[in-house]
């Protein structure tokens, strides 16, 4: 039998060499930028014509206006519960650590500008896109999801006439998948490429000084994955090890690029190779990529008290509270707002009555910890697709096992 060596194998050594050429020869930045950015435009190009392609097949096929109900629901019941966990777990893990105790770093000249989330009854009104195309171009999801699930349902309710087009909509849902594939190829110098440059630009000079606080962040993430995902996965009839070897990809892509989207159309397919149902997995990764970020929870609640810790601000529990409900309500009420995890920041300090200038101290390690939180979220998701399928029964665990020696041969 020919052996080969895997993509997520060759991913991982691409890791490190990346690792090792930032730290070495960081002036090679300019270098090291160009291969990462290609990467992060190449996979960014499939997601939405697979998302729409897949999510419009996926709705045709379901047909039944109660049974997406009942998968929305439980995919969003299960996007806050976790969401609040991971808050919880993040305020739990910082107060017994104290990342901020005995830190001293000059507060004096640091300036932040404070964000606001936009209002929750706007960002409902926004799904709805006044013009389809437009959203497409802007690869707003939530307008996506929304577009492609009544254009699906409008299929399946013509009848016999909708057929074709349902088969054009699935055809090229799987010739999505394949330029995925195809663009996987480049994973690996991709991943290089994107790691060298943050090893270059956060060496170990800024890293160490702030070690504790991202040393917290990255416990509680690990905390969060085998206290509330792995026991949800293992309920599910899913083996850990099969789980994470299949999710591998996706979840290197995640920790690279921080970047959600970059790895949805990748954790899209993976989930399903695992048993996901097509139509569970088709509404619920794209959903979870736009609203459902536990990384992010879990981030508020460790620099919260970070933060309050530098500048010697007690945080009662009535504060901590604050944080946890606002981590809640800002997976769903940052939506429009980019770069989530500062903005998001600004917003919990804001409520709580710490000062701003706290994230100027933040930002400068802030994508050595989006790496962590960026990493969860897209775990989250997968979870959501398996367990959701587990409560929907459409979970097929012949279909993982399957995949899983396809692979191995």
């Amino acid at each position: 039998m020919k052996s080969r060596i895997s993509l997520p194998t060759l991913m991982a050594i691409g890791m490190a060499l990346g690792i090792v050429a930032g730290l070495m020869l960081p002036t090679l930045d300019w270098l090291y930028k160009p291969l990462g950015d290609l990467f992060i435009k190449l996979i960014r190009m499939v997601v939405v014509p697979l998302v729409l392609c897949t999510i419009i097949a996926g709705a045709a096929s379901v047909g039944d206006l109660s049974k997406l109900g009942r998968v929305a629901t439980k995919t969003l019941v299960y996007y806050l519960a976790t969401t609040g966990i991971a808050v919880v777990i993040g305020l739990v893990f910082a107060n017994i650590i104290d990342p901020g105790q005995g830190l001293d770093i000059a507060t004096e000249g640091l300036k932040a500008k404070a964000k606001d989330a936009p209002p929750l009854v706007q960002v409902f009104l926004d799904i709805v896109p006044l013009n389809p195309i437009d959203g497409l171009a802007k690869g707003n999801m939530l307008q996506i999801i929304f577009f492609a699930l009544i254009f699906g349902f409008g299929l399946s309710a013509i009848g016999e006439k909708g057929r074709p087009v349902i088969a054009f909509f699935d055809a090229c849902g799987e010739v999505m998948i394949k330029v995925t594939n195809i663009v996987m190829y480049y994973a690996p110098i991709g991943v290089f490429g994107l790691i060298a440059v943050t090893a270059a630009k956060h060496g170990l000079d800024i890293l160490l000084p702030l070690i504790k606080v991202i040393g917290v962040m990255y416990l509680a993430a690990v905390c969060h994955a085998f206290i509330t995902y792995l026991p949800l996965v293992k309920a599910s009839g899913v083996s850990l090890g099969l789980f994470f070897k299949m999710l591998s990809a996706p979840l290197l892509i995640a920790f690279t690029t921080c970047s959600s989207a970059a790895a949805l159309s990748t954790n899209l397919i993976q989930v399903q190779k695992l048993g996901a149902s097509k139509p569970v997995a088709s509404f619920s990764i794209p959903l979870g990529n736009t609203i459902n970020m536990d990384g992010t929870a879990v981030y508020l609640g460790v620099v919260a008290i970070f933060v309050a810790e530098i500048y010697g601000i007690a945080m009662p529990i009535d504060k901590q509270v604050q944080v946890l409900a606002m981590g809640v309500l800002a997976s769903i009420g940052s939506v429009g707002v980019p770069g989530a995890g500062l903005i998001m920041s600004t917003i919990v300090f804001t409520q709580v009555g710490i000062p701003l200038e706290g994230i100027a101290i933040i930002a400068g390690i802030d994508r050595v910890m989006d790496m962590a939180r960026t990493t969860l979220n897209v775990l989250g998701d997968a979870t959501g697709a398996v367990v959701v399928s587990k409560w929907e029964g459409d979970l097929d665990l012949e279909r993982g096992a399957r995949f899983a020696r396809e692979e191995e041969a």
